[in-house]
C-alpha cells in the first residue's frame, strides 16, 4: 500500500464512518516505532506506521485510521480529543475505533534490563532503564538491583 492509496481509504473510512470530510494528508511515516500513528495537532495531518500494514495487515491499518481520525475531527470541532475525554471514548465507540493497537512486538521481547528486589527477590522487567537511587520494590520497599 503507497500513501496515495492510504490517502484514498482515509477519504473514504471519514465519508462513510463520520460523514464528513477528510481535508488533510495522511501518509506512511517509516519512524515511528512505538505507536500505530498519531494526529500532528499543528499540521492536521495524520501518520500511520508502515510495520502495522506489514504485519498485521488491511484491518489493522482501518482500525488505526479510524482512531486518529476521532482525534482529528474532534480537535477540529473543539471537542475533547484526548484519549481520557469523554467524547472521544463516545466516538470511538460509535465508528469501532479500538482504544490501543497490537503492539508488533510483545513486552518480553523489548526488555532490555532485569531487576531483582534484594529483600523479597521479586523479579522487574524494564524496557527503560530506573534510578536504583529512587525506585523500590512495589511489595516490601527494598531496594533493587541490577540483574
Amino acid at each position: 500500500m503507497n500513501n496515495q492509496k492510504l490517502q484514498t481509504l482515509a477519504e473514504q473510512i471519514a465519508i462513510t464512518d463520520f460523514n464528513d470530510v477528510f481535508k488533510h494528508k495522511i501518509y506512511f511515516n517509516h519512524r515511528l516505532r512505538s505507536t500505530g500513528g498519531r494526529y500532528l495537532l499543528q499540521t492536521h495531518h495524520i501518520e500511520i506506521n508502515p510495520k502495522q500494514y506489514e504485519y498485521f495487515g488491511f484491518d489493522a491499518v482501518v482500525d488505526i485510521i479510524k482512531h486518529e481520525l476521532c482525534h482529528y475531527f474532534l480537535h477540529l470541532n473543539g471537542k475533547g480529543y484526548q484519549h481520557r475525554d469523554q467524547d472521544f471514548k463516545r466516538l470511538s465507540q460509535k465508528v469501532g475505533a479500538p482504544r490501543f493497537c497490537k503492539p508488533i512486538q510483545p513486552y518480553e521481547e523489548r526488555v532490555q534490563y532485569h531487576y531483582k528486589c534484594q529483600n523479597c527477590k521479586q523479579d522487574y522487567f524494564r524496557i527503560r532503564k530506573v534510578n536504583l537511587n529512587t525506585m523500590r520494590c512495589g511489595k516490601c520497599k527494598g531496594q533493587l538491583k541490577r540483574i
